[in-house]
């Protein structure tokens, strides 16, 4: 069940509320500063609205996703390969820009490491604007050798899946010894291709989402949590 919040609702009561901002800068929206002597957050957005990007967070329909709510999703996956890929010597292959966030807490929560795991970044596009365009450009080449590898390509959101097929067929050409995809967000209403990632965090609704990495014109991927943009951002767009 996806819990989602209503923006509105975090006004404030009172004009003498006040923010811990310790408990802002933490990014969960509607939970407690747990931390001994804290005090109950609950209305931690609207704090983050009158700070530096109170723009940004003003152009969220609602929030799908808590911070708390992708780190769990994170860890879990974490755990899961690193009890997969210990002693297989995995290349990490992240999507840019969208997955370099969510790569970023991935490969910190992958504990036990697996030995000799390595790591680097394709750069590779599909969007027009708020929808895929199906025509994937590979912009960038790993850096490192992948033939007789273990691959984990690293997405921020699996789509119609045509990017991710170019990718894997790509990396089969090249001899690696297996590929795999890992997806923070699996929106599976827009799939178009037969391809299923191996590792989903979040199955994700048939919604415009944006933050953590993911972005509406270079825009809103410093956000903590992930939201739907509101259309009045991109209709005129």
């Amino acid at each position: 069940m996806i819990r989602t919040y209503n923006l509105q609702t975090f006004a404030p009561k009172a004009p003498k509320a006040r923010v811990c901002r310790a408990s802002a800068r933490r990014s969960i929206v509607g939970v407690p500063d747990t931390r001994p002597g804290g005090r109950p957050v609950k209305r931690y957005l609207t704090a983050l609205q009158t700070s530096n990007m109170g723009a940004l967070h003003n152009d969220i329909e609602k929030v799908l996703y808590t911070e708390e709510a992708i780190a769990q999703a994170v860890n879990k996956l974490g755990k899961q390969l690193s009890a997969d890929y210990a002693g297989k010597r995995p290349l990490i292959l992240g999507t840019l820009c969208g997955a370099f966030i969510f790569m970023a807490d991935l490969v910190r929560s992958i504990e036990p490491v697996p030995a000799d795991l390595d790591m680097d970044f394709l750069r590779i596009s599909s969007y027009v604007g708020t929808q895929s365009s199906g025509d994937s450009t590979m912009a960038m080449q790993s850096r490192l050798p992948v033939k007789g590898r273990h691959v984990l390509v690293v997405e921020d959101i699996v789509d119609t899946g045509r990017t991710l097929k170019s990718l894997t067929s790509s990396l089969q050409q090249q001899g690696v010894a297996s590929v795999k995809i890992v997806t923070l967000l699996n929106k599976q209403a827009r799939r178009t291709i037969d391809i299923q990632a191996d590792y989903v965090g979040i199955q994700c609704p048939d919604e415009f989402v944006v933050g953590y990495g993911l972005d509406f014109e270079h825009k809103y991927r410093s956000l903590p949590y992930i939201g739907v943009l509101h259309p009045k951002c991109y209709e005129l767009s």
